[in-house]
């Protein structure tokens, strides 16, 4: 048998393997779970230890679901999407984490000895890019605030999106950077650096990796400094590729953003330091103050605060600025 007959048959095996993987894969979620995956105003789905499925629904927040898995559907999903990932979850193995195959999804599943019985998270991306405009119309963005960030990228301004669990980081990180897009001269080269990808870019000279089991952000990174980029973003920074994302934005490639959870734009800060920390190094806060220029806050899905570093004080900390609407003082008030 020939090289071209054998690559195809073993190109033969693989499809079959993944179409019934695939099948198994849609049984196991089940009819109540496909369907709420494919609304598109569901932000995740859950599967907690005890069985029952809570759905997360922009605008209705966390209800259940009409559905319930049992200890072994639960583990067998985790365990269906691990072989799709190629990989495993036993009990030496007990966290996968990746996209989840055929729907692009984020997936986090964790089997025995870490939790009691198998549980699931499954995390959707928007499936709409929304504008400053739309947050400035659903009244989620000031008018002031949206004209301050569109200065801020026409500027290639370094800007942190800051929020807690769901607050619509990742979401918001689109809006600018379809307004990066728009204002940005045609050729300008976006490297998009992620976990899950979830980041939409319409730019036509951009390059978007991810991170796999060899190759995490850090190392991303890294690899992006000899990719030529205009602009580095980062889908979420969460360890010790803080410090060389800052280095990069600080040495001639501004206009970068990426998302941090936090609380609070101030809090931002402090978590951003605690993760360049992560790299073995003291504290950066000089490095900080000259890397980010604006902070952006989101609680609930709307921006709360937009403050501008202005620098690092030994005995005061972080210098910030709140970019906040000026008051118009009334007619005859002097």
């Amino acid at each position: 048998m020939g090289d071209e007959s054998v690559g195809g048959a073993r190109n033969d095996a693989l499809n079959v393997r993944e179409e019934r993987l695939r099948r198994k894969l849609h049984r196991e979620l089940g009819p109540v779970v496909l369907e709420a995956l494919g609304d598109e105003k569901t932000i995740e789905v859950m599967v907690n230890p005890d069985g029952r499925v809570w759905w997360d629904r922009l605008g209705d927040g966390q209800s259940l679901l009409p559905d319930e898995f049992s200890a072994e559907r639960a583990e067998s999903l985790v365990g269906t999407v691990a072989a799709l990932l190629d990989t495993v979850a036993n009990q030496g193995h007990p966290i996968v984490e990746g996209e989840l195959p055929f729907f692009g999804f984020r997936f986090e599943g964790i089997v025995p000895p870490v939790a009691p019985r198998a549980t699931a998270t499954i995390r959707k991306h928007s499936s709409q890019v929304r504008t400053l405009d739309d947050y400035v119309a659903e009244q989620r963005l000031s008018a002031f605030h949206a004209d301050t960030l569109r200065e801020a990228v026409r500027e290639r301004l370094n800007i942190i999106v800051t929020g807690g669990t769901a607050s619509g980081k990742t979401t918001f990180v689109n809006a600018l950077l379809q307004e990066k897009v728009k204002l940005s001269h045609p050729n300008h080269r976006f490297v998009i650096l992620e976990d899950t990808i979830e980041l939409r870019c319409a730019a036509p000279n951009r390059v978007a990796l991810r991170t796999s089991e060899v190759a995490d952000l850090t190392r991303l990174v890294r690899a992006t400094m000899r990719l030529r980029p205009d602009a580095i973003i980062v889908g979420e920074v969460r360890g010790r590729e803080a410090l060389d994302m800052l280095k990069a934005w600080n040495t001639g490639h501004p206009g970068g953003m990426c998302t941090v959870h936090a609380n609070s734009a101030r809090a931002a800060l402090s978590r951003l330091d605690q993760l360049v920390q992560e790299a073995g190094v003291p504290s950066q806060p000089f490095l900080l103050a000259d890397a980010v220029d604006l902070v952006v806050a989101l609680r609930e899905r709307h921006v709360r605060e937009v403050l501008r570093v202005q620098g690092y004080d030994p005995t005061r900390g972080f210098e910030l600025e709140e970019l906040a609407q000026p008051t118009t003082r009334s007619e005859g008030t002097p």
